[in-house]
């Protein structure tokens, strides 16, 4: 089997790997959703020293050591490895507890630039949760205690707070089915603007704050083909964001 080194990181990254599989087959299981895409796990800074060149990862066990190459943007493709599974083993990054985030990445190829599918973003969300990738914010740990961790209610759920993030600064989102065009309101961008200083170490978005957003996973007005247009705070052609 082939070894990887990862240079020691006291206090490192880690995911469980059984969870990750746990959401390969939840976006297995789901994938009318999104039917011509692919499942990824992307990387994510969460602090602003963070280092995001040179990431390494890999899946180690007790006797199992699996090197998962990344692609330019830090996203990597699952691997099922049935020895990892049986000893437990954990996705280790070369990089301080509580210094990235990690995030499911559903995406049909090709969509417009600058938008998101509501489908693919509804089966990221159910993939994401079952594979434990959720922000530990003490709110929402709270909230989701109370909702006995539930995949199906965070994703369907006005409430289920999922966060997603674009790779620019955002000034406005705006779904689009065919004539019919809505802009997100601002509390379903920036992370709802409820975050604190004191709160914000403490979310995913801490330093991606600009770039999150919210999408209504639950409101089955809006079809899985729909679209989310992003626009960004350096296009030169702004829309006006509705309050």
């Amino acid at each position: 089997m082939q070894q990887v080194k990862v240079g020691a990181t006291r206090d490192p990254v880690d995911k469980s790997y059984r969870k990750m599989m746990q959401g390969v087959e939840r976006f297995e299981r789901d994938h009318a959703l999104a039917p011509q895409a692919v499942l990824r796990f992307r990387l994510l800074p969460r602090q602003p020293d963070v280092d995001m060149q040179g990431v390494k990862l890999r899946i180690a066990g007790d006797t199992v050591s699996v090197p998962l190459p990344l692609s330019e943007d830090n996203s990597f493709a699952p691997v099922r490895n049935e020895q990892a599974l049986r000893e437990d083993a954990v996705l280790l990054a070369n990089r301080k507890a509580s210094s990235m985030s990690w995030r499911a990445q559903v995406i049909t190829p090709g969509l417009p630039p600058g938008t998101r599918r509501l489908g693919d973003l509804r089966l990221e969300c159910r993939a994401g949760m079952d594979s434990g990738l959720i922000s530990n914010d003490p709110a929402i740990i709270s909230w989701l205690s109370s909702m006995l961790y539930s995949t199906d209610k965070v994703c369907s759920q006005p409430d289920g707070n999922y966060l997603f993030f674009t790779d620019k600064p955002l000034l406005g989102v705006t779904l689009v089915h065919g004539e019919r065009r809505v802009h997100l309101p601002f509390k379903m961008l920036y992370a709802g603007g409820e975050q604190t200083p004191a709160s914000l170490p403490y979310c995913d978005c801490q330093v991606l704050l600009d770039r999150s957003y919210y999408a209504p996973l639950w409101d089955n007005s809006w079809p899985d083909d729909t679209l989310l247009e992003f626009d960004y705070m350096d296009d030169g052609d702004k829309r006006e964001v509705a309050p």
